[in-house]
């Protein structure tokens, strides 16, 4: 990698990437955030967790979420998907405002969630039968979802014989069952092993390129925002503000080796002056106070 790979600017984009933007910005408007604002009450007085967040995601995009700890990523998901309640504001659905949890949002957690007693097909199976479906139809469609995620062997199978990576992919083909409008992704590979987490970037770049859906994922990870990504909601903590909304440059569809390439470094580098900026309070408690260590014995030294 050279000096003038890790500096391109990551507002430069292809002839081929722009006119992707103008055709995303061109398809109709899934969901639309307007002066969301989410006040708790805490010990001390009000503590204002989100304010004045507006975006909107148009139909099938990918769209990620970062933020240092405290911004309110959690909190945000949750009120998209009706878990909790706006202080002030709306969320909008196909121009319908959301209230409460629905079908028309899937939604898919860090944990796995899955029912341990029911099989791999059954906890498919639940959301359709749930909805009214007849039991042969949620099954024919229950397994056509766990083809597309690539289980059908394990179809048969309980929670407890499968891997982490599997049991994700389990939960986004639940959540995908209900042909929801929006899939909501609250850090589902944050609990996953390096290898395992890159396969399962994969795996749900390969689902979202095949079927009509729009995505909304959590995301702590700079990397994992950037190869997912058509953009980037970018937010800053205390009180969680959109900071901006970053077109990634990258074209699609990703791959791997598109991590080294100029344009993901320098969206790479955007998102760490963000999020970390130099002599931020966050960036500073990374130190440890060398002062207040205690000092070891000559004994003990001698002994390291």
């Amino acid at each position: 990698m050279t000096a003038a790979a890790g500096n391109k600017d990551y507002l430069q984009q292809s002839e081929a990437v722009r006119e992707r933007f103008e055709r995303l910005k061109q398809r109709p408007v899934t969901l639309e955030v307007r002066g969301l604002h989410k006040q708790f009450q805490g010990s001390e007085g009000p503590v204002t967790a989100l304010r004045n967040i507006n975006f909107k995601t148009h139909q099938r995009e990918f769209v990620c979420v970062i933020g240092p700890s405290g911004c309110g990523k959690s909190t945000l998901i949750r009120i998209l998907a009706g878990l909790e309640s706006a202080t002030e504001g709306q969320v909008l659905l196909d121009d319908k405002p959301v209230y409460g949890p629905g079908p028309d949002r899937g939604m898919v957690f860090q944990g796995y969630t899955l029912f341990p007693w029911l099989t791999v097909k059954k906890n498919v199976m639940f959301g359709l039968l749930q909805s009214g479906a007849p039991r042969a139809r949620a099954e024919s469609e229950a397994l056509q979802w766990i083809d597309l995620v690539g289980l059908s062997r394990f179809a048969d199978h309980y929670p407890h014989q499968l891997s982490g990576g599997m049991k994700q992919r389990v939960a986004i083909a639940r959540a995908l069952a209900n042909q929801p409008r929006i899939l909501l992704m609250d850090e589902p590979f944050g609990a996953l092993d390096a290898q395992t987490r890159a396969k399962m970037q994969s795996y749900l770049m390969d689902i979202w390129q095949h079927i009509d859906i729009t995505v909304l994922f959590i995301t702590h990870d700079l990397d994992e925002a950037v190869y997912l990504a058509d953009r980037i909601l970018v937010l800053k903590a205390h009180p969680g503000e959109v900071q901006e909304l970053i077109e990634v440059p990258v074209p699609q569809p990703r791959s791997p080796e598109q991590r080294l390439s100029p344009e993901f470094i320098a969206t790479k580098q955007r998102l760490e002056e963000l999020i970390h900026p130099p002599g931020s309070e966050e960036d500073n408690s990374d130190h440890l106070d060398m002062v207040r260590l205690v000092p070891l014995d000559s004994e003990v030294r001698s002994v390291l």
